[in-house]
């Protein structure tokens, strides 16, 4: 259990901002509400301004509050960090890093990425949280990860970049597919062919959406799914999958699949990004592993797209 350095306003403050009720949070301190009210107000008082705002359904930080929460949540983190390098037994490399990504990084990437890490960090404990891309987001706000692996169509505010990278995406389909000796696709082309797409909130749909949009087309997807690794192994030609070359790269590899960008401005709009929470330092294991992820997004880039197959 890492020591608490709050004090008891700060710390009622804290739980009421987690958890978004003053009667939850007194449970979760085993003291009554009105003692969590009382801290509160006198919290707000020493402030001299609100930090919350009264609703019927809870209590919602106002813009003074988030900066407060944000401080102490980076501050209490880097007090954990501390401890658990002051608590390293025997000499040994001691501490975890828990990372957050989008499930199209869980299948061929991230493994990959932890087995090299393990080789060289053997005394490291890695956890990797797989999840929507707000949902990886929410972890690392929450300070409950400290590294989010994500695809991005914008700066996300609170988190700082540690790595970006452009990420186009690609229509992923058969070495016998007609489109696949072509050396790029149109959106106009691809819709022509049964699509296996990402839900609306995947930033590849997104952007294909977007670029259909613009040229007033419209298509009807075979398959809908937000994880990637379902939609994968169902291309067969005429097929079409929406996706990061990432994601595929181990189908590209083994002549699966072939990937071809789009010409399409819109569809080279999104980067790959490797974050952590703005205002926390990470621990010297956390900044190993972002190093050892961008050698390997790198390795990435030298992107190999796959070769057609001869009719």
């Amino acid at each position: 259990m890492t020591p608490s350095i709050l004090s008891i306003p700060m710390r009622y403050f804290m739980e009421v901002a987690l958890h978004g009720s003053v009667s939850q949070a007194a449970a979760r301190l085993y003291v009554a509400s009105s003692a969590v009210s009382r801290q509160i107000a006198k919290l707000e008082d020493s402030l001299g301004t609100a930090l919350f705002e009264r609703k019927a359904r809870g209590m919602a930080l106002t813009q003074a509050g988030e900066r407060l929460a944000a401080h102490l949540r980076t501050t209490l983190m880097d007090t954990e960090q501390v401890v658990e390098q002051v608590r390293g037994i025997g000499g040994r490399e001691a501490g975890r890093v828990r990372v957050a990504c989008t499930e199209g990084f869980a299948v061929g990437f991230m493994p990959e990425v932890m087995r090299r890490f393990r080789a060289s960090h053997a005394q490291s404990q890695l956890q990797l949280h797989v999840g929507a891309p707000d949902e990886v987001s929410a972890l690392l706000g929450r300070g409950e990860a400290d590294i989010a692996l994500k695809y991005a169509v914008a700066p996300e505010r609170g988190f700082r970049i540690e790595h970006s990278a452009p990420a186009p995406v690609y229509a992923l389909m058969s070495p016998d597919h007609p489109l696949a000796r072509q050396r790029a696709v149109s959106v106009a082309e691809v819709v022509r062919h049964p699509l296996a797409v990402g839900s609306k909130g995947v930033t590849a749909r997104q952007l294909f959406d977007l670029s259909c949009s613009v040229q007033g087309l419209s298509y009807e997807p075979a398959f809908v799914s937000n994880f990637s690794s379902v939609l994968l192994p169902l291309v067969r030609a005429p097929d079409i999958v929406l996706s990061g070359h990432l994601t595929a790269v181990h189908l590209i590899e083994n002549g699966t699949l072939v990937a071809r960008p789009f010409v399409e401005p819109q569809m080279h709009q999104r980067r790959l990004q490797v974050l952590s929470l703005d205002g926390r330092t990470l621990s010297p294991l956390a900044r190993a592993l972002v190093q050892q992820l961008v050698a390997a997004i790198a390795g990435g880039g030298r992107r190999r797209l796959g070769r057609a197959r001869k009719m």
